[in-house]
Parts: C-alpha cells; sequence; structure tokens
C-alpha cells in the first residue's frame, strides 16, 4: 500500500509540472518523471529544449546563453515549483535546485524537504 502511495504521490508531481510548464512555456517536457528519496523530491524531465535552444547549443556562446537563459527563468518561477511540491506532499520546501543538460536535453529539480516524505509514506500504509 505504501508503495502504491509513494508511486501515486511521484505521477501526482510529474502530472503538476508537466501542465505548469506547458502554461507558463506553451509546451513541456517530453517525459518526466519524479521520484522521492528520503527528504527528497527529484524531478528530471527528459525532451526540454526548443528547437531554438537544440540550435544553439551546437555553439560554446548559445550552450552558456541557454543555461542562463533557464536559469533565470527557473529563478523567476522557483516559489512556483516549490508551491507545487507543498501542496502535493504537504512538506515544507526547505530549498530547491535545478539544472540543465545542453548535451541530453534534460532537466533535473530537486527539492528539500522538512521531513523524511518517503518514510512518511511508508508509515501510512
Amino acid at each position: 500500500m505504501a508503495i502504491s502511495s509513494k508511486k501515486k504521490m511521484e505521477a501526482e508531481i510529474s502530472a503538476a509540472f508537466i501542465k505548469f510548464q506547458r502554461d507558463l512555456l506553451g509546451r513541456g517536457p517530453q517525459e518526466a518523471k519524479t521520484y522521492i528519496v528520503q527528504d527528497m523530491v527529484i524531478a528530471r524531465f527528459k525532451g526540454v529544449m526548443t528547437i531554438e535552444e537544440k540550435h544553439l547549443v551546437g555553439h560554446e556562446k548559445g550552450r552558456m546563453l541557454v543555461k542562463q537563459m533557464r536559469q533565470v527563468l527557473r529563478e523567476m518561477y522557483s516559489r512556483d515549483f516549490e508551491e507545487i511540491v507543498e501542496k502535493l506532499t504537504e512538506c515544507k520546501v526547505l530549498s530547491s535546485h535545478s539544472d540543465i543538460s545542453t548535451k541530453t536535453g534534460e532537466r533535473i529539480e530537486v527539492f528539500i524537504v522538512d521531513k523524511d516524505l518517503e518514510k512518511c509514506l511508508e508509515q501510512k500504509q
């Protein structure tokens, strides 16, 4: 039972992130997977780069530009991402971190929450 509630929460977080990104940018990642590991919520997004970004990353200045732009966007909307995690996990987000790979087109989001969420979900059964 605990495993299914963990998987359900992971799926709900992934779906909420995809919807938010589609609403914000007009497109979302091709694939999203969320993992709850102790006090961390880790989201992995595949296929996040636009066609324009894919062209830019072929050049060193372009790679830097894509990373900078994505970082600015993340900073602008970090509270929105954190609120999604807080709402769905009922935990407070203590910190969050993000990075994009211009090589693979993947983005990672990591949220540190105020309790061992994995253990809480196991105990709920």
